[in-house]
């Protein structure tokens, strides 16, 4: 008998939601049964692009849709009621970053996750890319020594529009938790939380971040050095310094394909992968397919409490800048 593939639904008909559609359809043992926004016409006109079978006009009809997972996508305020819907359902969440707007929604939905034995998972989908495995690897395994601090940068010129995603304050707008999130969950990852935050940012018209400076230093005298931007590109790179050497992530480092490794000893070492999709969403898809697979409720690669120690320290960033959610 041949086994049935792993059907998907997606909540919200957005631009992301398109391009986890596209990876999506890079697995052969997946696909996208079920697409939900709240207009019938978005619905339809995603279903048709991408060739999902069932379209619908409201969020809660994806309960009845018999998925076995499902993605997230709409806009920041509104992941915390979605997802609380489906795990109170027991349907498995993968959840766009950030997971919610501040860390009481994020605990709401940790505790609902762990009630209901249902998976749930933050799509910090470059914690699974190839790449930055090997980084995380390299560093474990002492080749760059200790490490001693840590720089990366996220940053693209957006056009001011009051009404726009980006800087509506009442969508979730700013720079810290549409871009920002990635240099922190960088420094969260191969630092841990910081002991002390400093942080500027230039608040504009909309009372948004439109570009946020922070500083992290940890209790083993690390440092991190972080910027996120709407207002001008930057390099998009990361640098991690350590005793023995240091690593070099290109750029754009959040969607690498390789990273340089140059040790005090003067040797370089290059890594290169290959990379599937278009940004990579196809290494948590696959990430979220294996743990429900093997029963397990969250990944061990992004566990629950790394996204809530996460949402702790962007609650403290926002904090020092004087920007409240």
């Amino acid at each position: 008998m041949t086994q049935r593939p792993f059907r998907w639904g997606i909540i919200g008909a957005g631009k992301i939601a398109g391009q986890f559609a596209k990876d999506l359809a890079l697995h052969k043992g997946a696909e996208l049964y079920a697409i939900a926004s709240r207009s019938q016409r978005r619905a339809d006109n995603f279903a048709k692009e991408y060739g999902v079978k069932k379209s619908f006009n409201a969020y809660d009809k994806m309960l009845t849709a018999g998925v076995d997972a499902v993605y997230v996508a709409t806009r920041h305020p509104q992941h915390c009621e979605v997802t609380l819907m489906c795990l109170q359902a027991e349907i498995p969440v993968l959840c766009e970053k950030p997971l919610a707007m501040n860390s009481a929604e994020v605990g709401k939905m940790i505790e609902a996750a762990r009630k209901n034995s249902t998976f749930l998972m933050e799509a910090i989908w470059s914690r699974f890319l190839p790449s930055l495995r090997k980084v995380k690897e390299v560093i474990d395994a002492g080749e760059i020594g200790e490490v001693l601090s840590l720089r990366a940068d996220f940053g693209f010129n957006s056009p001011f529009n009051p009404e726009s995603r980006l800087y509506n304050r009442a969508l979730g707008g700013g720079a810290l938790l549409d871009i920002g999130i990635y240099p922190l969950f960088l420094a969260q990852l191969i630092l841990g939380s910081p002991a002390e935050i400093q942080a500027v940012a230039h608040l504009g018209k909309t009372e948004v971040d439109e570009e946020t400076l922070m500083q992290m230093s940890y209790a083993d005298g690390a440092f991190a050095h972080l910027h996120a931007t709407l207002r001008s590109r930057t390099p998009s790179t990361a640098d991690i310094f350590g005793s023995k050497g240091s690593i070099r992530m290109h750029g754009r480092w959040h969607e690498a394909k390789g990273f340089t490794v140059e040790l005090n000893s003067g040797e370089t070492r290059e890594y290169n992968f290959d990379f599937k999709g278009a940004l990579g969403y196809y290494f948590e898809q696959e990430e979220v397919m294996r743990c429900l697979s093997e029963g397990q409720k969250e990944s061990y690669l992004l566990p629950l409490d790394f996204s809530r120690d996460l949402m702790a320290v962007m609650d403290k960033v926002r904090e020092k800048i004087g920007l409240e959610y």
